[in-house]
């Protein structure tokens, strides 16, 4: 059976995260890692949470067709490794948990990839779910807000979308979407 390419997206705060770990203890999913040139936080581990990595080497892998995507955010760059992603799909299914405009650079090389968008509820759910992680200030919430506007707006370049109002009826949606996927490629 061929492994699919998972791309989930959606809004900072959505829940995207805690989607994946439910998914990821299901299994039978490997979830990418993706590199950046950003300092690790406190508890990050190289080559679990990021594979992280200096301005200089990250532009050469670019240069050489490194990465399935990338984008540079808040003077950071982040990218998917493409030959982590190929070896994890010949043993599972690969999820990759990016932003909007890394999942249609994914999407445009990898038709086949399935791209499903996390949404909230509504807006003011999602800045209640930003306000109480409690790890932002207003001005990063605002701005975080704002970004979700155009993230939404790209909704319909995605294969299907998912509203988190329930995590678990959520991770139950995407568990079907993705056996449906699964039952037209066999």
């Amino acid at each position: 059976m061929k492994h699919l390419l998972i791309v989930l997206s959606g809004p900072s705060g959505v829940g995207k995260g805690t989607i994946v770990k439910k998914l990821l203890q299901k299994g039978g999913f490997a979830l990418s890692v993706s590199c950046t040139t950003r300092q690790p936080r406190a508890g990050e581990v190289d080559g679990k949470s990021y594979f992280f990595i200096d301005k200089e080497r990250f532009e050469q892998k670019i240069s050489r067709g490194g990465f399935l995507e990338y984008s540079n955010h808040f003077e950071n760059y982040y990218g998917t490794p493409k030959d982590f992603v190929e070896k994890q799909l010949e043993k599972s299914d690969v999820i990759l948990e990016i932003e909007v405009d890394g999942a249609l650079q994914v999407k445009r090389a990898n038709p086949e990839a399935l791209l499903i968008m996390i949404l909230p509820p509504s807006a003011e759910e999602l800045k209640a779910r930003l306000e109480k992680r409690g790890s932002e200030n207003e001005e990063t919430i605002a701005r975080r807000i704002s970004r979700m506007q155009y993230e939404i707006s790209k909704k319909n370049e995605y294969d299907y979308t998912v509203i988190n109002d329930d995590l678990n009826s959520a991770v139950g949606e995407i568990l079907n979407i993705i056996a449906n996927k699964k039952g037209d490629i066999k």
